[in-house]
């Protein structure tokens, strides 16, 4: 009696546990279900962009090499160069790319090699694109028999064996799916009517997804190349609730289901992060330089440097989320010196500060505008920008100068203009996201992509021959792409750049510390050595019992707080030799703080 007693609890459980887990296809259900927390907690992942796009390498020194198929698409003149030292670019363009192939060998491919790599860099999860736009699998893929990894190129299943490596690592494995194809003759995207994708996703990708996530389970999906068509037409509803079903409750997926998703963990994309997280786990993806796919054609510039990588790796967390840092290995499996080097960097900093990132949230001054947070302390920089005879920038994933915030940054110019002849001169200003022209106290121009959706302005004005027109143009650049230009037509002509001396001067602010805390510990992460005092107005009391200590040191630093809360922490005794050896970022971690801030109720 008591073992069918126990058989039935047990049945009961089990039953009661598997019906929790489901998820309905339906946004509610699948919103309600929420998020694993070890995504929040892991803050850092490592993408891997490696695919046939990995031979050529190749794009503009800001382009993003994997989309070198969709270069030959539109018969961009710098990718077909390339091309042709590898196949007949007279051939259609899929021909072409196919015989790449043949030199995809991945000879010193080690995928264990990899995963200790990026378990070097302190990395808790892995990405991988287990297929690009290019729709060419990385895994023995029966919706692809042809056109896969195992069976043309390096004949080797790579998600499998990757997906091997980094679990016995003890990383999570996840992957990249595209949802759209260049090259699938069901429905080819970017060229055939986005209103005819049905057949594609119904009798191809949704079976195909299915594949692959029920022979891997991944921890987490990285959907991409949703923007013209909207999470209905990609069955998203379904697709997801599925993938969570089939899982568990530690899946996880991403914000790129199609116009209209209302779900998953946001992508900032070579950005300076989100500071509104909106209640959603995020994480910035980008590359240590500007492309995802390998780019032989970057320059060294194009390069984060160790402190910057972890210098803007700590202002995401501080602000609440995290990064899916890419590499981009080279054909032959191996990944390129200056990549390892600045993963490793980041891991030895991690291997000391860690306990500042993992886990981590940002410290909530609950009593300043009903709960706005304050994790960042920040200084103004500028930068004289070299004289231009014309206003027309794309600065893509960059700014003006290395020294200024690729985000957040202003820009202004000054110039005077002499004009050529007599007539009606229409003045036009474009931009990503807000620009203005004045002259004196006059706004002539002005626009504004980011809160009106408006990003082209344009006013005629009745000028006269050797008139002498002294303007400002101002922009402003509030997220993601960055370009401003100014043009104008006489008559009605053709808009051409407005020809002067044009002197700009940027700006932006720069992080000089941020915070995090983790359960009773508060950090303040310092991005300038620190000397042998530092102040800091805390907006907490701190306790007597507080401890302060500057991680990867041993003795714990005397402190005293006064009347004002400015609290000074002094390291005039810190090791000349302990303190010598960090860098970048330094972190001082104060124990027992206690939470209580100032104006707490």
């Amino acid at each position: 009696m008591k073992k069918t007693v126990l058989l039935l609890v047990f049945v009961f459980v089990l039953v009661s546990v598997s019906s929790a887990q489901q998820v309905e296809p339906n946004w509610k259900s699948i919103n309600q279900r929420g998020y694993p927390q070890w995504f929040a907690d892991a803050r850092l992942g490592i993408f891997v962009h490696w695919g046939l796009y990995s031979v050529p390498a190749y794009a503009g020194k800001e382009g993003y090499a994997e989309w070198f198929y969709r270069g030959l698409m539109t018969g961009d003149p710098g990718r077909r160069r390339i091309m042709s030292l590898y196949a007949d670019t007279t051939l259609p363009v899929f021909e072409q790319y196919a015989e790449l192939t043949k030199h995809w060998k991945a000879e010193l491919w080690n995928p264990d090699e990899w995963a200790q790599l990026f378990k070097d860099a302190g990395a808790r999860y892995v990405m991988l694109v287990t297929k690009h736009h290019d729709g060419y699998s990385l895994w023995d893929d029966p919706y692809q028999p042809t056109w896969n990894s195992t069976v043309i190129g390096p004949r080797r299943n790579i998600v499998e064996e990757l997906t091997a490596a980094v679990r016995r690592k003890g990383m999570r494995m996840c992957f990249y799916y595209s949802l759209p194809e260049w090259t699938n003759p069901r429905h080819i995207w970017m060229q055939d009517p986005d209103k005819n994708i049905g057949d594609y996703v119904e009798n191809y990708m949704v079976p195909q997804f299915k594949e692959l996530v029920s022979r891997y389970h991944p921890s987490a999906i990285f959907a991409d190349g949703d923007w013209q068509n909207t999470a209905k037409q990609f069955h998203a509803e379904e697709l997801i609730s599925w993938y969570y079903n089939t899982v568990g409750p530690d899946a996880i997926v991403n914000d790129r289901w199609g116009q209209g998703t209302q779900h998953g963990f946001r992508t900032p994309e070579y950005s300076a992060g989100i500071s509104d997280q909106g209640g959603r786990p995020w994480a910035e993806c980008r590359g240590i330089g500007r492309s995802f796919g390998f780019n032989r054609n970057e320059d060294i510039a194009n390069f984060l440097t160790d402190r910057e990588l972890i210098q803007h790796f700590c202002e995401l967390v501080a602000d609440g989320g995290g990064m899916t840092l890419n590499v981009g290995p080279m054909a032959d499996g191996t990944i390129p010196f200056i990549q390892q080097e600045r993963l490793l960097a980041l891991g030895r900093w991690l291997k000391i500060n860690g306990e500042a990132i993992y886990g981590s949230e940002p410290p909530d001054n609950g009593w300043r505008c009903q709960s706005v947070k304050v994790v960042k302390v920040f200084k103004r920089i500028t930068k004289e920008l070299p004289a231009s005879d014309s206003i027309s920038f794309d600065w893509v994933r960059n700014s003006p100068d290395p020294t200024i915030a690729v985000d957040g940054f202003s820009v202004i110019w000054e110039g005077t203009v002499t004009v050529p002849a007599d007539g009606l001169y229409t003045l036009r200003i474009e931009a990503d996201d807000e620009a203005a022209v004045t002259r004196g106290d006059d706004t002539l121009l002005y626009c504004n992509k980011a809160w009106a959706d408006n990003d082209r302005a344009e006013k005629t004005l009745k000028l006269k021959q050797g008139q002498r027109l002294p303007l400002k143009v101002h922009f402003r650049e509030k997220d993601l792409e960055a370009s401003v230009r100014m043009t104008w037509s006489k008559d009605g002509g053709r808009f051409t750049p407005v020809p002067a001396v044009w002197n700009g001067t940027a700006s932006s602010l720069q992080t000089t510390r941020c915070y995090t805390r983790r359960g009773d510990a508060f950090y303040i992460l310092l991005f300038d050595r620190p000397g042998q005092q530092v102040k800091e107005s805390l907006d907490f009391i701190l306790p007597q019992e507080a401890t302060i200590r500057l991680l990867g040191t041993n003795d714990t630093l005397p402190w005293k707080q006064d009347k004002g809360y400015l609290t000074t922490i002094d390291l005039a005794n810190v090791n000349p030799d302990e303190l010598n050896a960090l860098d970048h970022v330094w972190v001082l971690k104060i124990d027992n703080f206690g939470g209580k801030y100032i104006f707490d109720n």
